[in-house]
């Protein structure tokens, strides 16, 4: 294993060898890069609502810049400074990895994120916020008793003043809290455009929370698509109707479901969708910050067959010459470029070759190499990230 891999990531010989398979010697380079955030924090207009120089503008008026993507018209993104160098004081507050993944970015640390607290500090000392594997991530003031941890359920814990990176907040935003802004990748953003939704079709999104491609199409459809949202958890459903009213949205059918059975559940739907966007559980190799992980290549083929399982009713839900585009954010061959091999082996889809060539990188296998679309993190700057199209014949 190569040294960053020792250290951050922990990965047996399985998994380190199939990303070698996409990486070859740039491997390395691609563990370096997922443990930063990119260098521009992405966020989607809500056009339903406002336009992009309006919104823009809006905010340059509270001196916060925000740059309009050249790509994408609903797009703008904040600038990410740093790395800063965190101190490493006495007293420490240890948080779980997502909340560590947040604090590098100045995010605020909220009690259900605190794992412990070491130290003698009280209400109101400095404190420095380490991840699990006890790297700093911020500095700020402490905003709870110690002796309250496993008592409180909610609440503000650390009051961050100086992270790793520095970014816009954008949940402490004006324009966040009246539904004119979401937070989503590029990539994501892109996955949306291929589908090239249109209204009156009819469309589903098969594992849809928490809401961004969902909303999305919305957008893309000023809201007169036959919009049809699934999610496997009811959390996460709770949190996606959240969304949806808070862009102001409407006539969106969300449901609970599991989608592998979709075409059994919802017969009505069966050969009456003209597209899906499949966006499944996997194992977000190429999702960063990413400050540390531990896999197996064994999970890598679980979730290889879990995401394989998703076709069958997606095929049998859509029309002849329906569309759906398949998107993960992870890496590997076993979740991408082999996956589709097995499914236009199994069902009647043909592999579309995706138009939408301004960013982004070609496939690694040869036969669709110049079909899908990748993305990098040491050669975009974005997620690792991966598109494909494919046709119902």
């Amino acid at each position: 294993m190569i040294n960053v891999c020792y250290r951050f990531f922990k990965y047996d010989s399985g998994l380190v060898e199939s990303l070698r398979r996409v990486y070859g010697s740039d491997l390395e380079k691609f563990f370096e890069a997922i443990r930063k955030p990119g260098k521009r924090l992405y966020v989607r207009v809500n056009t339903i609502l406002a336009n992009r120089d309006y919104v823009v503008e809006s905010m340059a008026k509270k001196n916060i810049f925000a740059l309009k993507d050249p790509i994408l018209d609903e797009a703008i993104y904040f600038n990410v400074e740093g790395p800063f160098d965190v101190p490493m004081g006495k007293s420490l507050v240890i948080v779980d990895k997502r909340t560590a993944e947040s604090v590098i970015l100045g995010a605020n640390v909220y009690v259900p994120g605190v794992l412990k607290i070491l130290g003698k500090a009280t209400v109101n000392d400095y404190v420095t916020v380490v991840s699990p594997m006890m790297e700093p991530v911020g500095w700020g003031v402490l905003k709870i008793n110690p002796s309250s941890i496993g008592k409180l359920k909610k609440g503000l814990a650390v009051e961050i003043k100086a992270s790793r990176y520095k970014t816009t907040k954008i949940r402490e935003l004006e324009e966040y809290k009246m539904g004119l802004l979401y937070e989503q990748s590029l990539p994501a953003m892109i996955t949306s455009v291929i589908l090239e939704p249109e209204p009156g079709e009819t469309i589903v999104d098969m594992c849809a929370a928490p809401g961004g491609k969902t909303t999305h199409i919305y957008q893309l459809t000023r809201g007169r698509a036959k919009l049809y949202a699934f999610d496997h958890s009811k959390s996460k459903i709770n949190k996606l109707k959240e969304e949806i009213r808070r862009l102001k949205m409407r006539n969106i059918t969300v449901q609970k479901a599991d989608s592998r059975y979709l075409h059994v559940d919802y017969p009505f739907l069966k050969g009456k969708v003209d597209k899906i966007v499949l966006d499944p559980p996997c194992s977000a190799i190429g999702v960063r910050p990413k400050l540390y992980d531990e896999k197996k290549y064994s999970d890598i083929i679980n979730f290889a067959g879990y995401q394989f399982q998703f076709f069958k009713p997606a095929y049998e839900l859509l029309k002849k010459n329906g569309i759906l585009v398949y998107s993960t954010c992870t890496v590997t061959l076993e979740e991408n470029e082999n996956l589709l091999g097995k499914i236009v082996e199994k069902y009647r889809f043909d592999v579309e070759k995706i138009s939408f060539r301004k960013i982004g990188s070609p496939g690694v296998k040869e036969e669709f190499k110049n079909y899908v679309l990748r993305f990098h993190p040491h050669v975009h700057d974005t997620p690792g990230y991966f598109i494909a199209k494919l046709e119902k014949f």
